[in-house]
């Protein structure tokens, strides 16, 4: 990236220049070691709004003034609290509102999504997914697959990188599905993929999955916040993300659904039940027989946890004012400058990093997974007592993340000057 300079003053000139740097301000950045950290792990924590503790707090107090009747007249009534995230969150997803929800955690979410979607019959009995997807999402699959008394072994197929390379060919991907297209039942994959940060082509794996009947879903945790998504127009079947990495909600904090609406106004489509999904104009009174709200909101199964999703109302609110076209727009100048800044310093070094992570932005969020050959975790614990916090991932892979909502050009390149420090101590 000939643009860039390995410079303070360039870094500088770039923050100040740059129209979301105010944004940082919103946000809590952690002090390690007596000085504030340079702070890249957003794809798997990220940091709290100043603005969450305000929105906790109202809820505690409408719990104290009101008890049971805060579900009626709290400042955001508990009954329809979730509602309070449905055009947010379908802007981010680029869904239809009735196609959202936010509702329990992301793998419960997952099982609850493949509990409708995943329907082996007769020949059509395999899963197409990525090789190394997170273990949660490979759990799922494997229960799924034994729950319906069939053997993971032969009904999950698995797409992996070629020999030597690190990440996966779009054409392998649609290959896998023509291999299996008469008993593929399901193409699930992540949208980005947590080690590697490969984005894929979700408007391209779907067509494909349809083409030959096949059902198409998506876990978005690497990509919500991170990426643009069209999930209603690309045409995808289903989706679920978390909250907490790229959209900073607070750990463990609430998850999204995506169903489209071809299926979400289908009430006999299969699906685990619960009475916060029955229809709202009769839920209490109490009826046998499951009616399901149309829409998403069919999925419910329990009433809204409220201190769980109030964070997420402070976070999605600053997203909803910055827009992802904008934040798409920092994060692919701030990814670019790591990149250049891990090169330069890994030259400098004389040590080169390996950037596994593909070089295209159109193919990649805003991770960067470094593999940092001939180094092991001393190397990541050197930088850590420097107040970087990155995630490492055995055996030699750190992952890094420069979010737009919080970093800066300012802090990639003083990781830069810490990184070739370490790599010429090692």
């Amino acid at each position: 990236m000939t643009d860039f300079v390995y410079a303070s003053s360039f870094a500088a000139e770039m923050d100040a220049a740059e129209p979301l740097a105010r944004y940082r301000e919103q946000y809590h950045i952690p002090v390690i070691h007596g000085k504030q950290a340079l702070y890249f792990t957003g794809n798997s924590l990220g940091l709290q709004p100043k603005a969450a503790r305000a929105v906790v707090e109202q809820e505690l107090d409408d719990w104290a003034q009101w008890g049971v009747e805060g579900h009626f007249h709290a400042k955001h009534p508990w009954f329809s609290y979730h509602e309070l995230f449905t055009e947010g969150a379908a802007q981010l997803v680029g869904a239809r509102p009735e196609e959202v929800v936010l509702m329990n955690g992301l793998t419960v979410n997952v099982h609850l999504m493949l509990v409708s979607f995943y329907r082996p019959n007769g020949k059509r009995t395999k899963i197409i997914c990525e090789a190394k997807a997170f273990p949660s999402d490979q759990y799922a699959l494997e229960s799924q697959v034994k729950f319906h008394g069939l053997d993971p072994k032969t009904n999950i197929v698995e797409v992996a990188p070629r020999e030597g390379e690190h990440t996966i060919r779009h054409e392998d991907i649609e290959a896998a599905i023509d291999a299996n297209a008469d008993e593929v039942a399901l193409v699930f994959l992540g949208g980005v993929n947590y080690y590697t940060g490969q984005r894929f082509d979700l408007e391209r794996i779907t067509r494909k999955a349809h083409s030959v009947g096949a059902v198409c879903g998506f876990d978005l945790a690497h990509a919500a916040g991170n990426v643009p998504l069209e999930l209603h127009d690309w045409g995808v079947d289903f989706a679920c993300w978390c909250t907490y990495k790229y959209l900073n909600s607070g750990p463990g904090s609430v998850s999204g659904v995506f169903v489209h609406e071809r299926h979400a106004n289908a009430p006999d489509l299969p699906r685990f039940a619960g009475w916060w999904g029955y229809d709202k104009t009769s839920r209490f009174q109490m009826e046998q027989g499951f009616k399901p709200i149309p829409g998403a909101e069919g999925w419910q199964l329990s009433n809204a946890p409220v201190f769980a999703m109030a964070p997420h109302k402070a976070a999605l609110d600053l997203f909803t004012e910055v827009g992802m076209d904008a934040l798409r727009a920092k994060a692919i100048q701030l990814t670019a400058y790591l990149e250049f800044v891990v090169e330069e310093a890994g030259r400098r070094a004389g040590s080169p990093v390996e950037i596994i992570t593909p070089r295209n932005p159109e193919e990649r969020g805003c991770q960067l997974s470094l593999l940092v050959h001939g180094h092991g975790r001393p190397l990541f614990d050197r930088l850590l007592a420097d107040s970087v916090i990155a995630d490492w991932r055995e055996p030699n892979v750190i992952r890094m993340a420069p979010v737009p909502m919080y970093n800066t050009f300012t802090d990639v390149y003083t990781f830069g000057t810490l990184l070739e420090a370490a790599l010429k101590n090692a």
